[in-house]
């Protein structure tokens, strides 16, 4: 079964992208070019703000994908607020509480020590709010690096593990798998 928040699948296409087109290959495919054309700005967007708030994270996801998604930066309380998202037996956050669960973690990432010593834990938090319909995952590994970045630290991604890192989120062990995952990736920022 097709993911259909808005009942319009087969008029407007998936999550009503701006190709109208239901073949989510394509979807794909649009949202990776969207990415790539985008991350240099919202990287740069972010590491001009002296700190990061939840409007932060949902002008990332504008930038990262408005070429895409007419709802870009819109947040599922405000496109989606009666939808639980889940991915297997993981429950994401109720729409009435991602501003919540996304600020402790810009709360708690922010705090560099703890950003430091437990930048898994941050990464379960950002992925716990699940705050969009789609592009997550993108828009909240840009927040951590800037996160990181500003802890001193980066993640060298190619050396985490994304079985490993999947398996932590599905087996609601974000947190703790994450951090582990994260350590061992770690790299000092130059």
């Amino acid at each position: 079964m097709t993911f259909d928040p808005f009942g319009d699948f087969e008029t407007r296409g998936y999550l009503r992208n701006v190709a109208k087109t239901n073949y989510l290959a394509v979807v794909q495919r649009l949202q990776h070019n969207s990415f790539l054309t985008g991350v240099d700005a919202g990287l740069a967007q972010l590491e001009a703000r002296s700190s990061l708030t939840y409007a932060d994270v949902l002008q990332t996801h504008k930038t990262l994908f408005e070429a895409v998604f007419p709802w870009a930066g819109e947040d599922r309380l405000t496109n989606a607020s009666t939808i639980f998202v889940n991915k297997g037996l993981v429950l994401f956050a109720h729409p009435k509480d991602i501003r919540r669960a996304v600020g402790y973690a810009l709360e708690k990432g922010q705090d560099k020590a703890f950003m430091a010593e437990k930048p898994g834990e941050v990464m379960g938090y950002l992925a716990y709010g699940h705050p969009f319909l789609d592009g997550n995952g993108r828009t909240i590994m840009l927040i951590h690096a800037e996160l990181a970045r500003r802890a001193g630290f980066s993640i060298d991604w190619s050396a985490t593990d994304k079985d490993q890192y999947r398996s932590g989120q599905n087996a609601l062990r974000l947190p703790l798998a994450l951090s582990r995952g994260f350590r061992a990736g770690r790299m000092p920022m130059p």
